[in-house]
């Protein structure tokens, strides 16, 4: 019987949309189209994935309006299925929010919006996280009203360091101060005090989060990717095990070298989770180990795939077929597929220069069992792909990397404990 014909339709131009363009093309052996407000560098001068710049496509009305526009002029076969896929969170958002208008026309995996709200939103999140006992750090919530002449009015009800982060991570995306990263790891008060008066100062509106800054190095980190079909059943669960972040201001806590891992603890709470909220489509976990107890400490959850989610289908979970089979194919499901640190395919996912990652990952272990993987040829990247070369792109993907050299240099310490 011959298979329904598709669309693959990603929503943005960074290196998630091309590590989801890649996965589509080893899948199917078909070209992706995207559509975002700017071009990104990860998916320039490719062959798998052409991408349509529209200006202000991040943001309603342009974003519905040209969707819908597109249904009429040129996403109208029936014989085709037209995959849309989110690739950030902005995009999430709007797919989230405007579900039903487009479901008519695309298929894809979107919660309903006041789902969305409280899980995208780090305070309803930790309340949630709180109301189906899932661990995580010592909280904080701050308002702007708590910032009284520069200064936050209460005393903190733990010790520095202290993790200072944005609730709204969509907010945080348009606001512009001196000093702003994506999320901080604050040593005093008066560098804590500071960074609060500027922000609010700067026009962010939401709450930040103040979190006890769980000790250890960036191998303590865990990633989690899903998938919960439409009918709530989870296709595939699979722990990456970071052991290096990015340090550069903007993109710190962004994971550049993960290897495959495992924890059924972790799959079996996380999956009675998701399949208890009803939530659909990619999920995205981030956690930390805290060894004061024991424990896997939450962070948050991302709505969609995570940037460096191509390490699931470098180690042949391809992310692409578990969305395709869903929404396009409707197989039916089976039983939960698991990743596994001994997984025959387990590869080391390198989002830096190998040298990078001898440098500055932390000696231990896990590093020694990256390394045996590297050494026998057991390791990929997102951008470098053999079947999308050309001397433009290699170039420009091989200038990125090369950032990473004198960004490292520049911004990396050692992270206390």
């Amino acid at each position: 019987m011959e298979r329904q014909s598709f669309v693959p339709i990603l929503l943005g131009s960074d290196m998630n949309v091309y590590g989801m363009a890649r996965a589509f093309y080893e899948e199917y052996g078909i070209k992706s189209t995207a559509y975002a407000s700017f071009q990104l560098a990860p998916t320039k001068y490719s062959k798998i994935v052409d991408v349509n710049v529209i200006s202000g496509f991040d943001q309603d009305p342009v974003f519905i309006d040209e969707l819908l526009k597109l249904a009429q002029t040129k996403y109208h076969d029936r014989s085709v299925k037209y995959l849309l896929v989110a690739c950030g969170d902005g995009y999430a958002e709007l797919l989230s929010q405007h579900k039903e208008e487009l479901k008519e026309h695309y298929v894809f995996a979107a919660n309903d919006y006041a789902l969305f709200e409280k899980l995208i939103n780090k305070v309803s999140f930790y309340d949630i996280c709180e109301k189906y006992q899932l661990p995580y750090p010592k909280t904080l919530i701050i308002t702007k009203d708590m910032v009284i002449d520069g200064k936050l009015n209460q005393e903190l009800p733990f010790d520095f360091p202290v993790a200072l982060k944005p609730a709204n991570s969509v907010e945080w995306l348009s606001v512009d101060f001196e000093g702003r990263k994506k999320a901080f790891i604050i040593d005093n008060l008066p560098e804590f005090n500071m960074i609060l008066d500027r922000l609010y100062k700067a026009g962010y509106t939401s709450e930040m989060i103040a979190q006890d800054f769980i000790p250890g190095d960036d191998s303590n980190m865990r990633v989690l990717n899903a998938y919960v079909d439409q009918n709530g059943q989870t296709r595939f669960m699979f722990l990456g095990h970071p052991l290096l972040e990015d340090p550069a201001p903007a993109a710190v806590g962004n994971y550049v070298v993960i290897v495959p891992d495992e924890n059924d603890k972790i799959y079996q709470t996380i999956k009675a989770f998701l399949e208890k909220i009803n939530y659909v489509g990619f999920a995205n976990f981030d956690m930390k180990y805290d060894r004061r107890d024991g424990q896997y400490k939450l962070f948050e959850i991302n709505l969609r795939q995570g940037r460096s989610s191509f390490f699931v289908t470098l180690s042949g979970f391809n992310l692409a077929k578990y969305v395709t089979e869903d929404l396009v194919f409707n197989s039916v499901f089976r039983e939960t597929e698991y990743g596994r640190k001994d997984n025959p395919n387990a590869k080391v996912w390198l989002g830096v220069p190998k040298k990078v990652f001898r440098q500055y990952a932390k000696d231990n272990a896990d590093k020694q069992y990256a390394e045996k993987l590297i050494k026998a040829g057991r390791y990929g990247t997102t951008l470098f792909y053999e079947k999308d070369s050309s001397i433009r792109r290699y170039l420009l993907m091989k200038y990125a990397f090369h950032n990473y050299v004198t960004g490292f240099k520049k911004y990396f310490s050692e992270k206390e404990g």
